[in-house]
C-alpha cells in the first residue's frame, strides 16, 4: 500500500500548560489538497509549524511518505519536501524578488544553482504575475506582492508538500480570484497541499477534503460540505445559542 503523501499521528504540543494542538491525527493523500480550517486560534498555524518544522511536537509523529519527519530542524524538513508560506510574509528583504526565491531553489527540496536557479525563479515570478519585476526589491513591494513573492520562493523548490497558511487573506476580490486560480492549477498539477485558510469561497472551490479544528483539538474531517455541517463544527464558529 502506497503511504500518504503526509500522515500526522497524534501530534501534540504544549507551551507550559497550555496545550495548542491536543492528540490532532490525519492524512493527506498525494496529489491532494486538504483544508485546515477552524476559528481563530483553534491550533493551525500551530499545526503547520509542527509539520513544517518551526515547533518539534511534545508528542506524537509526522511522517512524510512514510519518513519520520517530527523532531527534525526546519531546515532538514525543507530538503525532505514540505514548503511552506507564513501568515505573516517573511521575505529577505535586503534582496531583491528574484534573489528571493532563487533561495528557495539554492536551500529546498531540488537544490538548484546559478543560471538554472535564476531561470527557475524568473519563470515562478512570472507565474505569480510578477513578471518583469524580477529585480524589484521586496522591500519596496507591497504586502500583496510580497506574498506573491513568498508563494513563488516556497515553489522553486518543487516541494512534496506544499504548507499555505491564510495566502489569500487580505487580498482585494480580483486578487482574490487571481489566487484562487493559481492555487487551483497547482491543484491539477497534482501538487499536494495542505492549506489554512479562512476564505470560505475558497475551501469550498479548491478543498478535496477538510480538518476542522478548534481550540486545538480536531473536531471534524471529511468533504468541505460533510464538514461544515457537522454540528460540532456550527457550534465551534457560531456558538451553542446559535448551532
Amino acid at each position: 500500500m502506497t503511504a500518504a503523501a503526509l500522515s500526522v499521528r497524534s501530534a501534540r504540543k504544549a507551551f507550559g500548560g497550555l496545550v495548542a494542538v491536543n492528540d490532532v491525527s490525519f492524512e493527506v493523500g498525494q496529489g491532494e489538497l486538504l483544508g485546515l480550517i477552524g476559528p481563530n486560534g483553534s491550533g493551525k498555524t500551530t499545526m503547520l509549524n509542527l509539520i513544517s518544522g518551526a515547533l518539534k511536537p511534545t508528542s506524537g509523529e509526522i511522517a512524510l511518505s512514510g519518513e519520520r519527519i517530527s523532531g527534525l530542524a526546519a531546515h532538514q524538513i525543507t530538503r525532505k519536501g514540505v514548503s511552506r508560506t507564513f501568515q505573516l510574509v517573511r521575505v529577505l528583504p535586503s534582496l531583491d524578488a528574484l534573489d528571493n526565491v532563487v533561495a528557495g531553489a539554492v536551500f529546498g527540496h531540488r537544490r538548484l544553482w546559478g543560471h538554472e536557479a535564476k531561470k527557475l525563479a524568473a519563470t515562478l515570478l512570472a507565474r505569480v504575475g510578477l513578471g518583469g519585476r524580477e529585480h524589484t526589491p521586496v522591500a519596496a513591494m507591497t504586502y500583496i506582492d510580497q506574498k506573491r513573492v513568498e508563494l513563488a520562493r516556497a515553489l522553486a523548490s518543487d516541494p512534496r508538500v506544499l504548507l499555505l497558511d491564510e495566502w489569500l487573506a487580505g487580498l482585494n476580490p480580483s486578487e482574490l480570484q487571481i489566487g484562487i486560480t493559481l492555487i487551483d492549477q497547482l491543484r491539477r498539477e497534482g501538487r499536494t497541499i495542505v492549506m489554512v485558510e479562512h476564505v470560505m469561497d475558497a475551501i469550498r472551490s479548491l478543498c478535496d477534503r477538510c480538518v476542522v479544528m478548534s481550540s486545538g483539538v480536531k473536531i471534524a474531517e471529511g468533504t468541505v460540505d460533510d464538514a461544515l455541517r457537522d454540528p460540532a463544527v456550527v457550534r465551534a464558529y457560531l456558538g451553542d445559542e446559535d448551532a
